[in-house]
């Protein structure tokens, strides 16, 4: 029987849309299965004076307003297909215009009239709900992905290209072997990489 891994996704994050397809490589390979929840950047960084993500326009709440509202009208399953359908489109193809909502929302098999959560604010409590669920995890220095399986969660882990088959399987047991040492924080590698979505 598969164990349920639970992540928090920013849908906006390059590098978090990288490790969610490799859950979904390992998924093939290990008996896991991911099941999708919002981690809002920009959630995480209110109040701060900076503004880490550059988003001076609020242009990263929208698609995290879309997931929030996908979730409670279609549950996680729902937000999987529109995540992956979205992300497809943004940060594999680099489509992004007023279109791009509505025809990933239609190819998971939703309503284009969810895209009108992009515009509102309806959704933000429950946002910075899951939000913070996520950080709890972790811990407030960390931004997203948060992956949690049962007692035992991590960051990450921040990968600039997708392992796939088996090389998955082997991140994945890497990973747990890691994660699951007591006193085990932090494991960093080399300067990031510009995300390579092949």
């Amino acid at each position: 029987m598969a164990e349920t891994v639970d992540v928090w996704i920013d849908p906006s994050c390059p590098y978090t849309w990288i490790t969610s397809r490799w859950l979904l490589e390992a998924a093939e390979v290990r008996p896991i299965d991911p099941r999708w929840h919002v981690l809002s950047l920009s959630a995480l960084n209110e109040g701060r004076d900076d503004d880490p993500e550059n988003d001076p326009e609020g242009y990263l709440w929208m698609p995290v307003r879309v997931c929030a509202a996908v979730v409670e009208q279609g549950g996680r399953e729902a937000l999987g297909r529109f995540y992956t359908a979205f992300g497809t489109r943004v940060h594999e193809r680099g489509e992004m215009d007023t279109r791009t909502i509505p025809r990933a929302l239609e190819e998971a098999g939703l309503s284009a009239e969810l895209a009108a959560a992009a515009e509102s604010a309806e959704y933000d409590d429950g946002i910075r709900a899951s939000t913070a669920e996520g950080i709890a995890k972790v811990g407030p220095h960390i931004g997203t992905p948060v992956v949690a399986v049962g007692e035992r969660a991590f960051f990450g882990p921040v990968i600039s290209r997708i392992p796939r088959g088996e090389e998955a399987g082997r991140l994945w047991d890497g990973t747990l072997l890691v994660s699951g040492v007591p006193g085990f924080h932090e494991l960093k590698g080399r300067p990031h990489a510009d995300p390579d979505f092949s």
